[in-house]
């Protein structure tokens, strides 16, 4: 089943990352040189409860205004390492794939969006050097650019070893930063998935996460969520899958086939998938979160979905 068809002409290429271990920073995947925007901040459109998961990936259902409107209201900073890489991965292939519509750069310049990739100082991720370093240095780089209202954060492997206490900080933080900066809307985000399944303690952090952004209205990039399903929505969350897309095909604890890549070899490359670079992963795996992240930054534009 086909994914991801846009409309639009391309004329870009993109560059691939050069992806390290988690404790690595990355850089942005636009080719364009960056500018300095207005320094007055525009509030994103939506309000409420947000979240981009598997359900999100059908990139031609976004209508092509909504994604200029995106284009040109949005300044996002995004915090992470190598498995946060896989949305910025997928978002500069996705550019080679569908064209420019998709473009975005440091800086938002030629009508790109403004992505700021990995802008922060003091912090790589969600849980490295800390659990508490990401919010004070957010708190620093947006006290320096005003114009940024959208940041996202990303975990590398810190959710699976998380108490729930260590969750409820990271919510706790995230909050004090929304009451602090309330023109920016903060993009909470679930944990990578790490083979221990429904019972093991990432799934239970997840859920905690995902609790907490339904009941308090926020928006959610369930990261999780889209490793669970291939395109077709067929479910492997009860397969002991993790973060490669290998999952347990025949119920003996082992995980032995990979969803991702039986789905690359009986598609069509360049037509219903793209090939790009994918920390720890399979490109179709960043395809789809590239696909998720354009829903998210048109639903926080405005558009209704």
């Amino acid at each position: 089943m086909p994914i991801g068809r846009g409309a639009a002409v391309a004329f870009a290429v993109c560059s691939l990352l050069t992806l390290t271990a988690c404790s690595d920073k990355k850089d942005s995947g636009s080719s364009t040189s960056p500018t300095s925007p207005s320094p007055t901040t525009p509030t994103p459109g939506a309000t409420g409860y947000i979240v981009a998961d598997h359900t999100s990936i059908r990139l031609s259902s976004i209508p092509s205004d909504q994604i200029e409107r995106a284009r040109s209201t949005l300044h996002i900073a995004y915090g992470h390492t190598s498995h946060g890489s896989q949305i910025v991965s997928g978002m500069t292939g996705l550019v080679a794939f569908r064209g420019s519509l998709y473009s975005f750069a440091r800086g938002g310049t030629v009508g790109a969006l403004d992505l700021r990739d990995t802008p922060f100082q003091g912090a790589s991720d969600l849980g490295n050097p800390d659990r508490r370093a990401w919010a004070s240095a957010t708190r620093t780089y947006l006290q320096a650019n005003p114009q940024i209202n959208v940041v996202l954060w990303s975990w590398c492997g810190q959710v699976s070893d998380a108490t729930s206490g260590d969750i409820d900080s990271y919510l706790s933080l995230m909050s004090g930063l929304e009451a602090e900066f309330p023109a920016v809307r903060f993009v909470y985000m679930t944990g990578h998935l790490d083979g221990t399944g429904l019972q093991g303690n990432l799934h239970q952090r997840n859920e905690q996460i995902r609790a907490y952004c339904r009941s308090g209205g926020k928006a959610l990039f369930d990261f999780a969520d889209i490793e669970t399903y291939d395109p077709d929505a067929r479910y492997f969350g009860d397969k002991i899958p993790n973060d490669a897309c290998d999952f347990d095909s025949n119920g003996d604890g082992k995980r032995d086939r990979n969803w991702a890549t039986e789905w690359q070899q009986s598609h069509v490359a360049g037509v219903d998938w793209f090939e790009c670079s994918c920390a720890h992963s399979q490109p179709l795996n960043a395809n789809m979160k590239a696909y998720a992240a354009w829903y998210l930054f048109a639903r926080l534009a405005g558009w209704g979905g």
